[in-house]
């Protein structure tokens, strides 16, 4: 095996675990994985316009339109009319929507502090600069 091949094989399996680790803290919430990441995107980087969230999801504003009607009918998220432009409009969390992405985060650093825990700061650094290096490339 090649180290290409390797690493592409490091990259699926850590993709296939990560993914059946988020269904599996996303069951039993009524939403799809994909719902859960439209509310982390927003508890992140808070109120966005819809364009602005579908390219941070990497789906079209067709897509985005559909899942905010659900999400909204789960009164996890609003429409606002954008504070500047009249045609545009902003999704932002509600109240329980936030409650329930800061449940979800935890979640998440939880993973992340057993992932890392026998690391030292050096390797943290490096895993981090690596990740943010990938990220950069997609």
């Amino acid at each position: 095996m090649t180290d290409d091949q390797h690493l592409t094989h490091l990259i699926v399996e850590f993709h296939e675990k990560l993914s059946s680790w988020e269904a599996s803290v996303v069951e039993g919430k009524g939403l799809t994985t994909t719902q859960m990441h439209t509310l982390e995107i927003l508890g992140v980087h808070g109120p966005l316009r819809m364009k602005e969230l579908a390219e941070r999801l990497g789906v079209t504003t067709g897509t985005l339109t559909i899942q905010t009607d659900r999400l909204e009918a789960k009164d996890l998220v609003r429409r606002v009319p954008h504070p500047t432009d009249r045609r545009s409009n902003v999704i932002e969390m509600t109240g329980t929507g936030h409650a329930l992405f800061k449940e979800h985060n935890r979640h998440h650093l939880d993973l992340t502090r057993e992932i890392t825990a026998d690391m030292d700061d050096q390797q943290r650094e490096v895993l981090a600069a690596c990740m943010e290096k990938i990220l950069g490339a997609l």
